[in-house]
This record gives C-alpha cells, sequence and structure tokens, in this order.
C-alpha cells in the first residue's frame, strides 16, 4: 500500500499476527498513517484477491473509503475490504486494528459480490456484531490451546458469525438501486434551490449530495441525464417560463438572465436559441400574444 504520515507526530506500529483454523489474523498497532491502494498494488503478485479482509477497530478510530462509501470506524466497529478494489485508511492518534483474512468464497457465497458490502461500517451496537466481535476475540485469545480440528470448526462459526453480521448491517441499507436515484433525486432539488448562483457546477452539487463528481455523473447517466446539461435545463426552462409570465413582462432581459444564473445576457441568447429555435425576446413576444388570443 501507498503510505503517508498524516502530520509531523512521530510514527510508532507494531504488527504481531497468527494463524488459527485456516484464518489468518494480523494485529496493528500504529498512529498518524493514511494507508491507500494503488493500481499498480492491486496489480502486485502478492494481492490475495481470493481473500477478503474483516477490519476491526480495537481502539481509537480510522477514516475509511471504498466503493464510493466514506467512513469512520470506531472502537467496536468493523468493516470487511476488498482487495480487488482501492481503499484509503486514515489512523488518526493511536489506534489498534484486528484483521482476519477469510476466503471471498465463504462471504460471497451467502452475501453475493463483495462490492454490495464491502466499505460497510458494521457497528458495534448491533446484536449479532456484538456476539461475532467477541466470539473472535475469544478465539484469538484461546486459539493456541485448540487442536486443529476444533480450530477449525471454531473458525468456520467465526465466519458464520461475520456473515450474520454483516447481513444484518446490509439489511439496513436502501437498495442499491432506489438509493441512486434518491442521490439523483437531491442532486435536482440542490440544483432547483440554486440554479440562480451563476457559479453553480456539478462539482458543487456532488459535494452537497456527499457522493464524488464521477459517481454523481455515473447516477445521472443511468437516468438518462448529465449533471451539468441538468442545471442548464433548469435555467433555461425556468427563463421560459419567465419570459411567458405576463407578470413579468416588465424585466429586462439582462435582468431575466442574471437571474437564472447566466453570466451574461450574450450568453443567455446563445443558450437560449439553441433550446428553443428563437431569441428571447422573440419568445417572450409569441408567448404573450398567444396569451392574449385566449
Amino acid at each position: 500500500m501507498a503510505q503517508s504520515s498524516l502530520n509531523d507526530d512521530p510514527f510508532h506500529a507494531s504488527i504481531d499476527g497468527t494463524s488459527i483454523g485456516g484464518l489468518v489474523f494480523t494485529k496493528f498497532a500504529l498512529s498518524n498513517l493514511r494507508a491507500a491502494t494503488t493500481p499498480q498494488t492491486l496489480r502486485h503478485e502478492n494481492n490475495k484477491t481470493d481473500h477478503l479482509f474483516m477490519s476491526m477497530v480495537l481502539s481509537g478510530s480510522v477514516c475509511a473509503g471504498q466503493n464510493d462509501r466514506s467512513t469512520t470506524d470506531g472502537t467496536g466497529d468493523f468493516s470487511i475490504r476488498d482487495t480487488n478494489t482501492p481503499w484509503t485508511l486514515e489512523h488518526n492518534g493511536h489506534v489498534e486494528v484486528l484483521a482476519i483474512q477469510i476466503p471471498r468464497g465463504r462471504l460471497e457465497g451467502m452475501l453475493g459480490s463483495a462490492r454490495h458490502f464491502a466499505g460497510l461500517t458494521v457497528n458495534s451496537h448491533l446484536p449479532v456484531a456484538t456476539l461475532a466481535r467477541s466470539f473472535l476475540s475469544d478465539l484469538l485469545r484461546m486459539g493456541d490451546r485448540l487442536t486443529p480440528h476444533a480450530a477449525e470448526r471454531m473458525t468456520s462459526v467465526g465466519i458464520d458469525l461475520v456473515v450474520a453480521s454483516v447481513a444484518e448491517r446490509m439489511a439496513m441499507e436502501t437498495p442499491r438501486a432506489l438509493h441512486g436515484t434518491l442521490i439523483v433525486q437531491r442532486a435536482k432539488a440542490y440544483v432547483a434551490a440554486n440554479f440562480r448562483d451563476p457559479d453553480l457546477d456539478p462539482s458543487q452539487v456532488a459535494a452537497a449530495v456527499g457522493v464524488s463528481l464521477r459517481h454523481l455523473q455515473t447516477l445521472f447517466r443511468e437516468h438518462g441525464r448529465n449533471v451539468a446539461a441538468w442545471i442548464w435545463q433548469r435555467r433555461i426552462e425556468t427563463a421560459a417560463q419567465r419570459l411567458s409570465d405576463p407578470a413579468s413582462l416588465h424585466v429586462p432581459l439582462s435582468d431575466l438572465a442574471y437571474g437564472c444564473g447566466f453570466v451574461s445576457q450574450s450568453h443567455f441568447s446563445r443558450r437560449f436559441r439553441n433550446r428553443y429555435g428563437m431569441s428571447p425576446s422573440d419568445y417572450r413576444h409569441t408567448a404573450l400574444a398567444r396569451t392574449a388570443q385566449r
């Protein structure tokens, strides 16, 4: 992983590991470190694509990001990390983490593709998660006293508890398709409330709804839209409504343009003509003439 210090404070770290019943347990104690996978590390020959990693915070907190999810895992929380997709981890202050390497097939066979759950925080207060954490902690403490056969059976029970914990957490998620629709609806509502701001752009909309610009663009494309085009559409359609309103007849075209988020009247006229095939003044005249004939 690509690693860097978060600040100028001294860096300390220790790593302890053991294997119980085929599962690899690794305990990290570290501070003030940012770690991130990169395309190069994902292609590295030592990358274990046949495994997922359960990352349990023993003390402190970890800020993490994977699969367009940004989370802060506190003491007792855990998440599943997928080695096939990039992630970032930030350890602010002193942090202790227990990482458990779990066969990918055991989790995906029950939960589906890892993209549906990797990066989700399984909170410590959830009932099954509490049981899983306690069981795995006891297993780690007593693993060296178990026979190989007993250790294998106990680790299998531990994995089942992890699966149940993640399933419990996934049940709390809005279905992904609906979640995407809700994000698009929130983005459109934000545009509707702020399109008069000439500085409004897709990056600002993405930040307002709490997703990356790339993810927002993808969601809009799934709905047959483009974020920037939607902003301009909202501005132009609002301008057309005002041009058609007799109560706005006294409003100069320049004021109307600025009030809809255009930076100049010429810019407004060019955009408007591309959309409606006529100038704003001609559109106003035609619309008001039709109103008078009714």
